[in-house]
């Protein structure tokens, strides 16, 4: 019988009870890194709300790694007992808590979107930034810097001392955020990447940060812990990075141990071409789980009960991630059942509430 939406799935030692993950999704809501009670409830609601898994959102391994001033942070050990209260809070109610581990990189050092999500210029209270080479800023006169080697060590460590944390916070997934036009995506693609170093130019040398990324961190990771990475999986763009090489990064990733690449697109650059529609990225997800046997997780436009589902029993993926359509409702999971027909299990607080009497 085939997996359906609400069928458990394990992955080394974890047991998800169902194939609902909250994708990663920043709230631009913190100070100085730290969570509070906003991410408390922002999360807790979801595990509550009947996902499998909820993953935080992009959480800066350094104080530069931040997209904005608002965004949550674990490199330091002040900020570990909060993400402890969180985690512990999502595994009282039956999810498991993951955390997405990220590095701005260029992208870095911009206003909260509400305040217009432009660039911040370090003499405007902005910091430097820095990518795989040089980029002009917004502002038209700011550069992010080309990491150095002792940089790119740096980062490094910087990742593995967030792992150190994550785990003493309690998360039991870990993801690295190797997509959306961030740090170690900018490595990845060479519309950025302009390296003439062992970091740039050939396919081998531009995954090469992302790949000493893994075998760092996977041997902190305890054996039955997962470890995801997030791709984009195309630029959308010509010269640009491929879903081919996508397939082939994944084929290599998963030998490194690495259990299930988080497939999104996009955000390195500003394409015109993207065909945006339901489910518009989950081929990405299907055609690497397909050609590689790693598991994947499909994201984008995944709005309804139905399309959710189809996505597991179909077996194009082995997870869905939910975002936008979990911000309308955090409860999604157990109204998707409920629309489905499965059997699920609902919070004691809430049961009275499972079966609507006509």
């Amino acid at each position: 019988m085939n997996p359906n939406l609400f069928s458990p799935l394990q992955i080394r030692e974890i047991t998800l009870r169902n194939r609902i993950v909250v994708s990663p999704m920043c709230q631009y809501s913190s100070t100085d890194g730290f969570a509070d009670d906003w991410h408390l409830v922002h999360l807790g609601s979801r595990a509550v709300g009947g996902a499998g898994l909820v993953i935080t959102e992009a959480t800066a391994v350094s104080p530069e790694g931040r997209i904005s001033p608002g965004d949550l942070g674990i490199w330091k050990d002040e900020h570990v007992p909060f993400l402890r209260k969180i985690t512990d809070f999502i595994h009282q109610h039956g999810a498991i808590a993951g955390v997405q581990l990220a590095h701005a990189g260029h992208k870095a050092s911009t206003q909260r979107p509400w305040e217009g999500g432009k660039f911040i210029p370090i003499e405007e209270g902005g910091w430097q930034n820095f990518s795989s080479s040089e980029v002009l800023m917004g502002d038209n006169k700011s550069k992010a810097k080309a990491l150095t080697f002792a940089g790119i060590q740096q980062v490094i460590d910087d990742f593995k001392a967030a792992i150190h944390r994550a785990l003493e916070a309690g998360f039991k997934v870990i993801e690295l955020h190797a997509a959306h036009g961030y740090l170690i995506h900018e490595f990845l693609s060479p519309l950025i990447n302009k390296r003439t170093d062992e970091y740039g130019g050939s396919f081998e040398n531009r995954i090469r940060l992302l790949v000493q990324l893994v075998d760092e961190v996977r041997p902190i990771l305890p054996e039955g812990y997962p470890l995801f990475v997030r791709i984009s999986a195309t630029d959308w763009e010509v010269n640009g990075w491929t879903p081919e090489e996508s397939v082939q990064l994944a084929a290599i990733l998963k030998n490194k141990g690495v259990d299930v690449i988080d497939c999104s697109t996009g955000g390195l650059t500003s394409p015109t071409n993207i065909p945006v529609g339901l489910g518009y990225q989950i081929p990405f997800a299907e055609s690497i789980k397909a050609q590689t046997g790693i598991k994947t997780g499909a994201v984008g436009l995944i709005v309804s009960s139905q399309q959710a589902d189809e996505v597991i029993t179909s077996g194009k993926a082995d997870l869905v991630f939910l975002a936008r359509e979990l911000l309308r409702d955090p409860y999604f999971p157990l109204r998707a059942a409920s629309e489905l027909g499965y059997e699920t299990e609902w919070p004691m607080q809430y049961v009275r509430a499972k079966r609507v009497k006509k």
